[in-house]
């Protein structure tokens, strides 16, 4: 019986097959009146429906028994400790990455002068009217979205995930804290309803590879690969440091502290990785995320359960990181020498901005508005980067996902779990 292909070998294949289509198809290609560019809507936007329907369950159940299996809170709280130095550190270690690389490529200068009127500021008004108004306010208003008046109206609301992880939090701790009857009880059904949502997350997983195709080949129908000439300069800029994040930060901290081999993290996490780069959305990504990590790395489901929903919501390692290099190469664009000072406010605000306006809808465009607000530069300026910002959003969703996914292993193993990322004979595999 032939053996069936590995899913992430199904996913590239669609991702370059994609890539092809949407290039030969554009937007008005088409058959019997129908446009491809319809179809790979409709399919794509189908696939995002389907991830999307699983998160609010998926989450709130994987949390609630998560935290209730873990029983004392001291575990609890050291747990928790670890994992939100790991996030904190993390995105710190992108941030200056990307501040390293920006001001050694300066991209925003061609040929000695400033790169504005070579660009040109060609600033769509819709996505500027999503960041008009905003400030430094978005960054306290984390705390408010984390407890929500109603939570239920913060589970239908895609910017109020904090809300949901927050009561879900409260509701695991105090529900093994209640008296046995009733605790055994609510542990059986979030139980049972995380098992539940574990099988349609692998209903849905089955035709990851059409959704991914669409999904890209719309883009590449949109925009095609032209939309990186005129920013050819930044756009490799933010690639490489999300490659050296991604492919020397991450796997050190794997090996160094973990001690684990990343090559078999890579393998284990491939098709949460490219569902990112497709999909865009940590959040959409986490039912797959979190099905690659206990099935294919071994990570406990009390550890994964804690770490990657929090992750999904707060751990933006890519994100951090393209806040920083965007508002340093509009920077230069605009030919303004920043200070030292300027520079480590701009990497303060984008560690916050990272975690506090996660949820706001265009959260990269908000966060660099605070950033650019912060350095004395107009809003518009965002103009210069809305070519490329679709493209690198895919590349650093990325990147968050994978250190979600590294942060779960690496508490796991701090947490002294055995046989993660382990070898056939069940050894793990150190490096």
């Amino acid at each position: 019986m032939p053996t069936r292909l590995a899913l992430h070998w199904q996913i590239l294949i669609a991702l370059i097959l994609a890539v092809i289509a949407g290039q030969l198809s554009g937007t008005e290609a088409g058959i019997a009146g129908v446009s491809f560019y319809a179809v790979y809507d409709f399919l794509g936007t189908l696939f995002l429906n389907a991830l999307k329907m699983l998160i609010v369950p998926l989450i709130m159940a994987s949390i609630i028994s998560g935290i209730a299996g873990v029983g004392q809170g001291g575990s609890l709280g050291r747990l928790g400790g670890r994992t939100l130095l790991y996030y904190l550190a993390s995105s710190l270690i992108a941030i200056l990455i990307g501040l390293a690389l920006v001001n050694l490529i300066t991209p925003g200068i061609v040929d000695g002068e400033p790169a504005r009127d070579i660009i040109g500021l060609q600033a769509a008004d819709a996505e500027l009217e999503q960041v008009t108004g905003r400030g430094a306010g978005d960054i306290a208003d984390v705390f408010l979205r984390m407890v929500p008046p109603n939570v239920i109206d913060a589970a239908t609301n895609n910017g109020q995930m904090l809300g949901v992880i927050f009561f879900s939090l409260l509701f695991g701790y105090f529900m093994a804290r209640i008296e046995e009857p009733y605790a055994e009880s609510l542990y059986t059904f979030w139980q049972g309803v995380y098992e539940v949502m574990m099988r349609i997350t692998d209903l849905v997983m089955r035709f990851a590879p059409i959704g991914v195709f669409a999904l890209v080949a719309r883009v590449m129908a949109d925009t095609g690969l032209g939309a990186f000439v005129p920013l050819l300069s930044f756009a490799l800029t933010v690639l490489a440091a999300l490659a050296l994040h991604a492919f020397v930060a991450l796997p050190l901290i794997l090996m160094l502290i973990a001690r684990v081999r990343p090559g078999r993290h890579y393998r284990a996490v491939a098709p949460a990785m490219l569902t990112a780069f497709s999909t865009a959305s940590s959040s959409a990504t986490l039912p797959i995320t979190m099905e690659c990590v206990q099935d294919n790395a071994k990570v406990s489901r009390r550890t994964s359960s804690f770490v990657l929903p929090l992750g999904a919501t707060v751990n933006m390692d890519g994100t951090a990181l393209y806040e920083c290099v965007a508002a340093i190469f509009i920077a230069q664009a605009y030919g303004l020498d920043l200070s030292f000072a300027q520079q480590f406010t701009i990497v303060v605000i984008a560690l916050l901005t990272s975690v506090g306006v996660a949820g706001i809808p265009a959260a990269s465009l908000v966060a660099i508005t605070i950033i650019l607000a912060a350095i004395g530069l107009p809003a518009e300026a965002i103009g210069l980067i809305l070519a490329v910002d679709r493209i690198l959003d895919m590349c650093r969703t990325s990147v968050n996902v994978f250190s979600d996914s590294c942060a779960a292993v690496v508490i796991g193993r701090l947490e002294g779990e055995e046989g993660i990322l382990a070898d056939e004979d069940g050894q793990a595999r150190r490096a």
